[in-house]
This record gives structure tokens, sequence and C-alpha cells, in this order.
């Protein structure tokens, strides 16, 4: 229930800044801004550098939790070692990890389909020399990241990832990806028309990245789903509360101001 609430808060909010703003996000933009929570752990952590397991499917649930983070499977694959562990990746945990923010920016002209947005790095290092640092190596290997935003789904949109270690996509709440385990880069994704959305309405988008082992860390993005950016972290519920309100007041004002 209190995720359902955020979801219509955030959405309220949305729609208040583009209504204030009479600039609602555009898909012939060229560039989608999403900034997205890192999580920094140590070497030693049981989950980190512990095993190279290759592609794993089946880690997390197909559906995710309460608290919209992924749900552990309860088995003992893809070099995981128990749901206490793997809770941590995706939660801010004192003494286990420390959390950042980093942002990606999606690019359109990248590939010749000026519909497809794209992120790519061979080299994903967001956290080089932050944080806990890099334990003595070049670069800082052991992190999370997700990103969660939303989307008006419009009809014959798709994701794809390539990339390592693990790599989870939730739309509508429900796994369209699944890339778990330590593994060198490999690639996943999705036709959207095959998920039984309907055309109009709005669905939440989540993606949950980990980076467990050295010595590599790949991400590539290509999609044509027109991804709500996200600049800034999400206000807690109270803020929301005000800011909406807010927003919803300035465009009253400039709507009466025109007529």
């Amino acid at each position: 229930m209190i995720k359902a609430i955020l979801k219509n808060l955030k959405r309220a909010t949305l729609s208040a800044v583009a209504v204030a703003l009479l600039s609602p996000f555009s898909a012939n933009a060229l560039t989608i801004d999403l900034t997205g929570t890192i999580r920094d752990f140590n070497d030693t952590h049981i989950d980190m550098q512990n095993g190279i397991s290759g592609v794993v499917t089946g880690i997390v649930e197909t559906t995710l939790g309460a608290d919209g983070k992924p749900v552990y499977a309860g088995s003992l694959i893809g070099a995981t070692h128990g749901a206490a562990a793997f809770n941590q990746w995706y939660n801010d945990t004192p003494g286990v990890n420390m959390t950042g923010s980093h942002t990606i920016t999606l690019d359109n002209t990248i590939t010749a389909d000026p519909s497809v947005y794209t992120f790519s790095s061979s080299a994903f290092f967001p956290i080089d020399g932050q944080l806990l640092g890099n334990q003595g190596r070049v670069h800082n290997y052991h992190f999370t990241y997700e990103i969660s935003t939303e989307f008006t789904y419009s009809g014959g949109e798709m994701f794809s990832f390539t990339g390592d270690d693990d790599l989870w996509v939730f739309i509508d709440d429900q796994l369209v990806v699944d890339l778990g385990g330590v593994h060198g880069a490999a690639s996943g994704s999705v036709a959207l028309d095959t998920l039984g959305l309907v055309i109009g309405n709005t669905y939440d988008f989540d993606l949950f990245f980990a980076e467990r082992h050295t010595t590599q860390s790949n991400f590539r993005i290509d999609t044509s789903i027109a991804l709500a950016p996200t600049t800034a972290p999400v206000p807690e519920p109270s803020t929301i509360i005000l800011l909406g309100s807010g927003l919803a007041g300035l465009a009253w004002f400039r709507f009466k101001k025109g007529s």
C-alpha cells in the first residue's frame, strides 16, 4: 500500500510539473538523463569477489517486493549466499555499504535510429576513488546501481541491455530481463508489445545492476522507451505533497493570467 501511495504521489507531481512548465517530456529530445542510486561495497562482502558463476537466471523472484526492491528467490546460485546478504545490495546498510548517486545520459545520436536512446560504456566505473574507495585497485569494482522511473506506453517499444555483472529490469513490477550472476558481458532484451501493456497507460520502470568482480565492467542500454528523465532523488512523501500543491497552484495562476 505504501508503494502504491508513493507511485500516485510521484505521478501527480510529474503531471503538475508538466502543466506548470508547459513542456511535457518529448520522445524527440536528444538525450534522457537518468539519475540512480549507487551503493559501494568492500570486496570482503560475501557476494563480492567471491566466485564466477556465468549468467544465472532465477536469483530473484519475478515480481518486485512491496518495498520496490528485488526479492531473493531463496537459492544459493549465481555466486550469491543467501537473502540476508542479497538484501544489502539495494538497501542502505550502515557498516556494510555507502550510498551515492550517479546520472547516465541516454543519447539518440549514437545509433542510426533516432528513436533509439543509448548509453554505452565499456569501462563503467562511476565511483572510482569515491565512497569506500578502490581498495588498492585501479578501479572501484564492487557496487550496485538502481534506477527507477516511468514511461507512457505508445506501442512498439523495446529495451535491450549488454553488460556485466547482474542486471534485472522490471516493468510494471514484473521481471522482463534476467541476467543474474557474475559473468562477462551478456545481452538481454524485451519487446514491450509482448507484455500486455495498454497504450496510453503509464508504467513503472525499475533497473537493478551489480558489478561484483574484477576485471571488467560493461554497461550498455539501447531503448526506444520514452523514459521520464530523473535528475534528482525522489522527495519524501510530505515534500512531494507540498511540491505538487505548489506547482499545481503555479499552473492555475498561469492559466488565470492568460485567460
